[in-house]
């Protein structure tokens, strides 16, 4: 007897599975940045430092400048800058600030626990 091929279904759900495991998750950033000020340059370097250390490689970090480009902002309700979102996985999130509360960035990046969380 032949074995079925995987249906569709299942593979879809194999896939979700492997990208879900803690490790897999490709992570896709953009930070909201308002010129070259000692702020925003914080704002990347810290974020950097923190996805090299816990994203190894894993993360795609896209730094918009909204004084250069602001048509980018548009639909984003960006209100005030620096500002983190992190479009994937989901569930999206924002992060404001100079990315200094590093905590709070793990924490918003699902990084670490929070109340109802586990150690990615």
């Amino acid at each position: 007897m032949t074995a079925m091929p995987p249906s569709p279904r299942s593979l879809r759900a194999a896939l979700e599975r492997t990208t879900r495991t803690p490790g897999h998750e490709r992570y896709i950033l953009r930070l909201y940045i308002t010129g070259l000020t000692a702020r925003s340059s914080r704002a990347v370097n810290n974020l950097r430092a923190i996805c090299d250390e816990y994203l190894d490689g894993r993360y795609d970090l896209e730094v918009i400048d909204i004084y250069q480009q602001p048509a980018l902002t548009k639909g984003e309700q960006i209100i005030a800058a620096p500002t983190l979102i992190k479009k994937l996985p989901l569930p999206m999130r924002r992060i404001i600030g100079d990315m200094s509360n590093r905590e709070g960035v793990l924490l918003g990046l699902d990084l670490v626990a929070g109340p109802r969380g586990a150690h990615r």
